[in-house]
């Protein structure tokens, strides 16, 4: 299984990006899709969540309005649209599948997770 996730970078305060995380060795049509940070010196922090038929989300308070997580399970996909940066959202943002059968439960718990990919750096100038 291998989740890769790319489309980090520098960008200014009030700017946006596009992360993606493509998915292999799994029917990723099975998975809960979740992003997460991690900034330096801070424990890993759920960011969003999208259910395996995209018909479910769930996002952190802190980032709910800003950003938005898709999928595209043709494209074996997920998305994280991040709009109206802040400095404060600088960290490593990882994606990572949670696999249910039958349901979703949208989990915002990192141990709920069965594979991460590597992290995208997200640097944002004040």
């Amino acid at each position: 299984v291998q989740l890769q996730a790319s489309g980090g970078g520098l960008v200014q305060s009030g700017g946006s990006l596009r992360l993606s995380c493509a998915a292999s060795g799994l029917i990723f049509s099975q998975y809960d899709m979740g992003w997460f940070r991690q900034a330096p010196g801070k424990d890993r922090e759920f960011i969003a969540v999208i259910s395996w038929s995209g018909t479910g989300t769930d996002y952190a308070d802190s980032v709910k309005g800003r950003f938005t997580i898709s999928r595209d399970n043709a494209k074996r996909t997920v998305y994280l649209q991040m709009n109206n940066l802040k400095p404060e959202d600088a960290a490593v943002y990882y994606c990572a599948a949670d696999r249910q059968v039958l349901t979703s439960r949208k989990s915002r718990l990192p141990d709920d997770y069965d594979y991460w990919g590597q992290g995208t750096q997200v640097t944002v100038s004040s």
